[in-house]
């Protein structure tokens, strides 16, 4: 299979007209008609991913997030104080042979990676922000009912799905019945929250003052992290990439890495 053959198939199966219009989606660096050898699929585009499916022999590297979103200035080896990271990863991609392909927002609104997260957490899909009332239609956000819980429990079940150890806005025993769940930034859709009635949103990161308004207004937040919210999304793009026909022996996956660390584990290399 050609790579131009793969990024057909997954972006017929992800279309780029699901895709916010800011985002960059698509194959970013390589050979689109050079024959798949292996194919790495990561949460990041970044060089230490690229050098990582290279010294697996995979010629291919398939993330959601994208390298950029606007073009970086300068294609350099390393990132300082010039030059930023997704130029030195495009730079690393280039010279070992290795094409990115990324499927970011078109993936978010895909209602399987999205229904997939909810269920992460036991909830019933019903739909998303942008469709409450039919699961089956592409949008942003899983919105669904669980058990009737309170925001501690539902708290605890969001940090070991997710491996995550989260920020909680609202009282623990707050009850909780139904939940959106949102991989990566809230961003500006705090409104839409709201308006699907729902306890809680289990996102990945979200600004303080929307935050504090949404728990003020009867609305609880959980921040996962966005990287420990966006991690499920490797193994389902995995299964995509095996769906296109490439040998699943000849696919591999990569962990994203932690970037940061807190006081309460204290400092990590």
């Amino acid at each position: 299979m050609t790579i131009e053959a793969l990024l057909s198939y997954l972006l017929d199966r992800y279309p780029v007209e699901q895709a916010e219009s800011w985002d960059h989606v698509g194959l970013s660096a390589g050979d689109p008609h050079a024959e798949v050898t292996g194919v790495l699929v990561a949460l990041d585009a970044s060089a230490e991913a690229v050098r990582r499916a290279a010294d697996l022999g995979a010629n291919v590297l398939v993330t959601h997030h994208p390298v950029y979103i606007s073009a970086p200035k300068s294609f350099t080896p390393a990132p300082d104080t010039e030059h930023n990271a997704a130029g030195a990863a495009v730079f690393e991609a280039i010279r070992r042979g290795v094409s990115i392909i990324s499927l970011h927002t078109n993936l978010d609104r895909d209602p399987e990676a999205r229904n997939h997260l909810a269920s992460l957490l036991g909830a019933t899909p019903e739909g998303s922000f942008e469709h409450p009332d039919d699961a089956a239609l592409p949008g942003l956000g899983s919105v669904g009912v669980i058990p009737t819980t309170t925001l501690g429990d539902v708290a605890r079940l969001a940090a070991n799905a997710f491996s995550s150890d989260p920020r909680v806005w609202g009282p623990p025993e707050r009850s909780v019945r139904r939940i959106a769940v949102l991989g990566g930034s809230l961003g500006d859709l705090a409104e839409l929250a709201l308006s699907s009635h729902v306890d809680a949103v289990i996102c990945g990161e979200a600004g303080y003052h929307v935050c504090q308004d949404l728990w003020l207004r009867g609305c609880s937040v959980v921040l996962l992290g966005h990287d420990r919210s966006e991690q499920p999304f490797v193994d389902i793009l995995s299964k995509a990439v095996a769906s296109a026909g490439i040998d699943p022996s000849s696919i591999a996956t990569m962990e994203c890495p932690r970037q940061w660390w807190t006081t309460y584990e204290g400092e990590r290399a």
